[in-house]
C-alpha cells in the first residue's frame, strides 16, 4: 500500500501558518495596547445605588489547538459548535495539526468556510518527496509552506485578524519556540514537522521541528498572549487505543506516549476548559475521515456545553478576571 495517503494525512492535517520566531519567554508587545486615563466622575457626590454589581470587562478567550495529524479536523467543528453558541476567540495557538486549522481561523475564516475549505482540499498539493539520499525527512515540506501562504494569501503571522500563536521545538536545544510573527506558512510547516516525516524546518540559524514533542495542546501559550480564559482542543489519541503495526503507527504512538505526562500538567494549571472529542475510532492518518472528525469536534462541544457556559460566567463575575489571569 502507498504511503502517499497516510503521509498526506500528517500534511493536511498540520497545513497553514508561519512566520519567525519569538521566544515564549519573550512574547511580543502589543504596541497598540496603551494604557487608559482615569475617568474623573461627574458627580463626586453620586454614590452606587445599593446592590448595584461591579462592571467588568468583557474576558479575552484563548483558543488553543492540539496536535493530532488527521484528528485535527475535529478542531473545525469545535470552532463551528462555539461560534454558533456566541463564542468566539479572541486568540488563537496551535501546535503542528492545531497551527494549520489555527492559521487558517486566525486569517478571518469562520466555522463553515473552514468546513468547505476541508472538504475540498487536495492532499496531494502539498506532498513533495525529498530525495532519500540527502533528506532527513522523506518529505519536504515546501509544498505545505507555499500551500498556506497561497490560501491565505501571503499574509505574515502579525497581519492575521486574531492575534496568532504557532508552537515548534527547537531541534538543538529542545525549548518550545512561540512564532508571532514572519511568514505564515513557514511557521505551519516547522510546527508540523513529525521527525523523519518531514525534514526539519532552518530558520535562521536554528532546525524547528513538530511542537507537539514540546506542547501538544498549547495552552500554557494561549495563556502567555494574553487569554483571560483559555478554550484548549485536545485531539491526542489514547495510547491504549491505537494501532502499532507499522512503522508510522508506531512513529505516532510514540509522540502520542511522550506527550501525556506533558498535556496534563499543562491542561490542569492552564486551560480553563478542555474539549475532547470522541475520535479513538479515528486513525491519526485517516484523511478519508475528515467529516467524521468535523461532526467529533461539534459535538464535544455539545456535550460539554453546560460547563462551559459555568465556568465562563465564573470567569466574568466580579473579582474573577484576577484570578484567571494569575493562573
Amino acid at each position: 500500500m502507498s504511503l502517499v495517503r497516510p503521509l498526506a494525512a500528517v500534511l493536511t492535517a498540520c497545513a497553514i501558518l508561519a512566520g519567525c520566531a519569538s521566544t515564549p519567554t519573550a512574547p511580543i508587545v502589543n504596541s497598540a495596547t496603551s494604557a487608559v486615563p482615569p475617568v474623573t466622575d461627574a458627580n463626586p457626590s453620586a454614590t452606587p445605588a445599593p446592590g448595584t454589581p461591579k462592571a467588568v470587562r468583557p474576558l479575552k478567550i484563548g483558543l488553543a489547538l492540539g496536535g493530532g495529524a488527521a484528528r485535527g479536523f475535529a478542531h473545525i467543528g469545535v470552532i463551528k459548535a462555539l461560534e454558533a453558541r456566541g463564542i468566539h476567540p479572541d486568540l488563537v495557538v496551535g501546535t503542528s495539526a492545531g497551527s494549520v486549522v489555527g492559521a487558517l481561523y486566525a486569517s478571518g475564516l469562520n466555522g463553515f468556510e473552514l468546513n468547505r475549505l476541508a472538504v475540498t482540499m487536495d492532499e496531494a498539493s502539498i506532498s513533495d518527496w525529498a530525495m532519500p539520499f540527502r533528506s532527513r525527512g522523506m518529505l519536504r515540506g515546501e509544498a505545505l509552506q507555499s500551500y498556506v501562504n497561497k490560501v491565505l494569501k501571503g499574509r505574515a503571522i502579525e497581519q492575521m485578524a486574531k492575534p496568532l500563536g504557532i508552537v515548534a521545538t527547537d531541534l538543538q536545544s529542545g525549548q518550545p519556540i512561540l512564532f508571532r510573527r514572519g511568514n505564515t506558512g513557514m511557521a505551519v510547516r516547522a510546527s508540523s514537522s513529525v521527525p523523519t516525516v518531514f525534514e526539519p524546518v532552518r530558520i535562521g540559524n536554528r532546525d524547528y521541528v513538530d511542537g507537539g514533542l514540546v506542547a501538544p495542546v498549547p495552552a500554557e501559550y494561549a495563556r502567555q498572549m494574553g487569554a483571560d480564559f483559555v478554550i484548549a482542543v485536545d485531539i491526542s489519541a489514547n495510547p491504549a487505543t491505537q494501532a502499532t503495526q507499522g512503522q508510522f503507527d508506531i512513529l505516532l504512538q510514540t509522540f502520542s506516549i511522550m506527550g501525556q505526562s506533558i498535556k496534563q500538567y499543562e491542561l490542569e494549571k492552564n486551560a480553563d476548559v478542555v474539549i475532547r472529542p470522541a475520535l479513538n475510532a479515528m486513525g491519526a492518518a485517516d484523511f478519508q475521515s475528515r467529516n467524521q472528525a468535523i461532526l467529533a469536534g461539534e459535538e464535544a462541544v455539545s456535550r460539554l456545553w453546560p460547563q462551559i457556559q459555568h465556568k465562563i460566567a465564573e470567569a466574568q463575575a466580579p473579582g474573577a478576571q484576577g484570578t484567571q489571569a494569575s493562573r
